[in-house]
């Protein structure tokens, strides 16, 4: 790992260092390799036009004095979408004491059918919130993360490059709400032994202003981003890893 790189990470994110590697950084470790799977002739649907919808972590131990490791990418768990198909980019880190980190990305492709039945959404009972943070998101911050992240999506990169694709600005990136907001819980999130999950909802146009909300600090808790006019821009909740 280079620590400028790490470091880099940390101050578009808004980690602190605390000697431990951010939640989100493996996913910045496993991109290249997520992207050759991706971009592999053999698979079947094209990198533009997939759409993030959720993502999940799972920290099993804490993320410090990391040793020789190894990144593991595969394709799992193909379903049908009331849009498409979904299925899930899975991220493993492990080290030589086993398996230490596990992502989930859940991605949609429109207008495809496979076969089976659409898995009915879970919901939370939802938990009271309270403005735990706020920030601003920069007109430049997708190309700032692009850097730190190696993902040069157009849609984060300008609104030339954005309008190409339907919006009229750059949005945020995804796993930079989610990366921001977890800085931002700090404290409220163990060190090890837990989940997050988020759900991505409206797309961030940049500039913006966000307002982070989480419920109290606990062993499971529930936080949301939302923009201007409470605007919902993504709904998580972390939770303590069983066993």
């Amino acid at each position: 790992m280079d620590p400028k790189h790490l470091e880099r990470y940390r101050q578009v994110c808004g980690f602190r260092d605390d000697g431990l590697l951010p939640p989100t950084y493996p996913h910045i470790l496993a991109f290249p390799l997520q992207m050759a799977l991706l971009t592999d002739k053999r698979f079947p649907f094209p990198l533009l036009g997939l759409v993030h919808l959720e993502n999940r972590i799972d920290v099993l131990r804490a993320l410090g004095g990391l040793g020789p490791f190894t990144v593991s990418v595969a394709v799992e768990n193909l379903q049908p979408h009331d849009k498409g198909a979904t299925f899930s980019i899975v991220t493993r880190l492990e080290d030589q004491l086993g398996l230490l980190w596990v992502g989930d990305s859940k991605v949609l492709y429109r207008g495809v059918k496979v076969p089976g039945e659409i898995p009915p959404k879970a919901e939370q009972e939802p938990l009271p919130l309270e403005p735990v943070d706020n920030w601003k998101a920069p007109a430049d911050i997708g190309r700032r993360y692009a850097r730190a992240a190696g993902d040069y999506n157009p849609i984060h990169l300008s609104a030339p490059s954005a309008k190409l694709f339907g919006f009229p600005r750059a949005i945020a990136h995804g796993l930079w709400n989610k990366a921001r907001s977890l800085a931002a819980l700090g404290e409220r999130l163990p060190a090890s032994g837990y989940r997050v999950e988020v759900r991505f909802q409206k797309p961030v146009l940049l500039p913006a202003s966000l307002t982070l909300l989480a419920s109290a600090a606990a062993a499971d808790g529930q936080f949301s981003l939302r923009g201007k006019d409470d605007l919902p821009h993504m709904a998580g909740h972390w939770s303590r890893l069983q066993g």
